[in-house]
């Protein structure tokens, strides 16, 4: 299978008349420094979309505000698996068609549970990977929610 891009992305989005766009930015996002810098935005308006599989191969996608790290432990709770660990970069493109590093929160080429963290929806805006290491997926919190058909649930560390 063909790696997909920002263009798939915008695809997506497109198609599903979702109020977001990819802004390619020609420099570097592939960490929230530089997603931030490239933007001008405060790290947490950049999300993450971190992708974990458990022993038993359930996969999920759990999004955090740049800020924030997920909990591992809630996490699994919140998804019904007993543990989890952070899937390898060869088994993130594979699943959701986007490298790692680049994975947005939305328009994977396989539908997989996604949680978001309460604090994302705190921002009017956010921030995620949009399909290569140079651009964004512009994106209000609420759209993301819906898109992804996620479950809010606290999965990051306490602060």
């Amino acid at each position: 299978m063909s790696r997909l891009g920002p263009n798939d992305l915008e695809a997506f989005v497109t198609q599903h008349g979702a109020r977001a766009r990819v802004r390619r930015l020609g420099q570097p996002t592939r960490t929230v420094d530089e997603a931030a810098r490239a933007l001008g935005v405060a790290p947490r308006s950049i999300v993450k979309s971190l992708v974990f599989r458990s022993d038993d191969a359930v996969t999920v996608l759990a999004v955090v505000r740049g800020d924030q790290r997920v909990d591992v432990q809630r996490l699994a709770q919140a998804s019904g698996v007993s543990s989890l660990k952070l899937a390898p970069a060869t088994e993130v493109e594979a699943i959701t068609g986007y490298p790692a590093g680049a994975t947005p929160p939305v328009g994977h080429r396989t539908a997989l549970p996604v949680y978001v963290d309460p604090a994302v929806l705190e921002e009017a805006v956010v921030f995620g990977g949009g399909g290569d290491e140079q651009s964004m997926l512009e994106i209000a919190p609420e759209e993301l929610v819906h898109l992804a058909r996620a479950t809010v649930a606290p999965i990051s560390q306490a602060t």
